[in-house]
C-alpha cells in the first residue's frame, strides 16, 4: 500500500504579484457605478474591514507573510515526504477549457513536460524577467493510472494527454509550482493536474472574467459538481493511489470564498462567516458538515474553488488521515480567505 500526503494552499493570483496590486478588486468597487454608495461607505463596513484599509500596505505585507507561514511548512512536509507525483485538484477558469467543451472533471495526463513562461509586465516579488521560464514535470504514468481506477470505480471523468486552448498550465496549477518554490529551491515534482469545473453556470457565461454587478437576463450554465460528488471523487482517487506502486501528494489548490463571487455583499468582500464554519468543521474533523454542504450554499458564499477542498477532504476522510497544522488567514480586503493544511502522511 502506497503512502499518502495531503496538503491543501491557496493559489492567489496577487501573491505572484507586488504588494500595491491586493486591494485592486477593491479598489475598483469604490469607482463602481452600479455598486449603492452606503455600500461603498467606509462607515457601514465590517469593524475588521475598516481597520485593515486603514492599516494601508502595511496589511498587504502581514497578509502576504502569513500566507508564506503556511506555504512553506507545505514545502517541508513536502520535501520530507518526497512523493512520486503531486496530484493537484484544481479549477480551470476558462483557461483551458472554453465553449467547445468544459468537462466536470478532467485529469490532464499530458504526456510531454511543459516549459511555461508565467510571469506578466509589471514585475513579480521574485524580480524575474518576464521571459523567465520555467520546468514544469508532468506524470503520464500516474495520470493513466488514476484515469483508469477511477473510470472502474464508475467515475467517468475526461483526461487529456496534451492541453486544448491553454499551451500552459492553468493558474491554480502554475502558481502551486510558483508557491511552492517561492524561496526559489527548485521544484522537481512531477505532477498531475486534476480540473473541477468550480464555476459551473458562470464559466462560459463570463468568459472566466468577474460577474457583472448588474447583469439583465442571461444564459446560465450547466452547474458545478455538487460538493458530495467531489467529496466522494477524493474519496475514490485516495483509495485508487492507497493501491498504487507510488508515494502520492493529494493537494487543493485555491483560495476558499471569493469578494467577486459574493452577490449578497455586492463583491465588496468574501463570506468570511461560512469560511469560518466550513475551516472549525476541517480543523474538528467533522466530515458530516462537508458532506451536507450543498451546491446552493457553495455558491451563495462565493466559495465555488472550495469545490476543490471537497476533494481533498473526501480523500483525508477515505483515509483517516490526522490533520497536523492549519491556518486560516483572515482578509475583507483582499478578495479571499486563505487557508493552508498539512495531514500527516498515511
Amino acid at each position: 500500500m502506497a503512502d499518502i500526503l495531503g496538503l491543501g494552499i491557496s493559489h492567489w493570483p496577487r501573491l505572484h504579484d507586488l504588494d500595491d496590486t491586493f486591494a485592486k478588486r477593491l479598489k475598483a468597487n469604490l469607482q463602481h457605478p452600479d455598486i449603492p454608495a452606503d455600500v461603498k461607505d467606509m462607515a457601514n463596513w465590517p469593524a475588521p474591514m475598516q481597520a485593515e484599509w486603514e492599516a494601508g500596505m502595511p496589511a498587504a505585507a502581514a497578509h502576504r507573510e502569513s500566507l508564506l507561514t503556511g506555504i512553506r511548512k507545505a514545502r517541508v512536509a513536502l520535501d520530507d515526504f518526497k512523493p512520486d507525483a503531486i496530484v493537484v485538484w484544481g479549477d480551470d477558469q476558462y483557461e483551458n477549457f472554453r465553449d467547445d467543451v468544459i468537462p466536470p472533471f478532467c485529469v490532464l495526463a499530458y504526456k510531454d513536460d511543459l516549459h511555461v513562461q508565467p510571469h506578466g509586465p509589471n514585475g513579480n516579488p521574485w524580480n524575474e524577467p518576464a521571459d523567465h521560464s520555467f520546468h514544469v514535470r508532468m506524470a503520464p504514468q500516474v495520470g493513466h493510472y488514476l484515469t483508469s481506477r477511477l473510470i472502474e470505480s464508475s467515475f467517468d471523468v475526461a483526461y487529456a494527454y496534451k492541453p486544448l486552448h491553454r499551451k500552459d498550465l492553468s493558474h491554480a496549477f502554475m502558481n502551486v509550482v510558483l508557491y511552492l518554490d517561492y524561496d526559489r529551491k527548485g521544484f522537481d515534482y512531477p505532477m498531475v493536474p486534476f480540473t473541477i469545473n468550480c464555476y459551473g453556470s458562470d464559466v462560459i457565461c463570463n468568459r472566466g472574467s468577474v460577474p457583472k454587478i448588474k447583469t439583465t437576463e442571461r444564459h446560465l450554465d450547466p452547474p458545478a459538481p455538487s460538493p458530495l460528488r467531489c467529496f466522494e471523487l477524493g474519496r475514490a482517487t485516495a483509495r485508487a493511489m492507497r493501491a498504487s506502486p507510488w508515494r502520492i501528494c493529494l493537494m487543493a489548490s485555491s483560495s476558499w470564498s471569493h469578494a467577486f463571487l459574493c452577490a449578497k455583499y455586492w463583491q465588496m468582500h468574501p463570506d468570511v462567516e461560512n469560511d469560518r464554519r466550513l475551516y472549525d468543521a476541517l480543523v474538528k474533523g467533522d466530515y458530516e458538515a462537508w458532506r451536507q454542504t450543498t451546491l446552493a450554499q457553495v455558491v451563495d458564499a462565493g466559495q465555488q474553488e472550495v469545490l476543490n477542498w471537497f476533494c481533498l477532504m473526501g480523500a483525508m476522510y477515505e483515509l483517516n488521515a490526522h490533520l497536523a497544522w492549519s491556518d486560516f488567514v483572515e482578509t475583507y480586503i483582499f478578495n479571499s480567505n486563505k487557508v493552508t493544511v498539512v495531514y500527516d502522511p498515511v
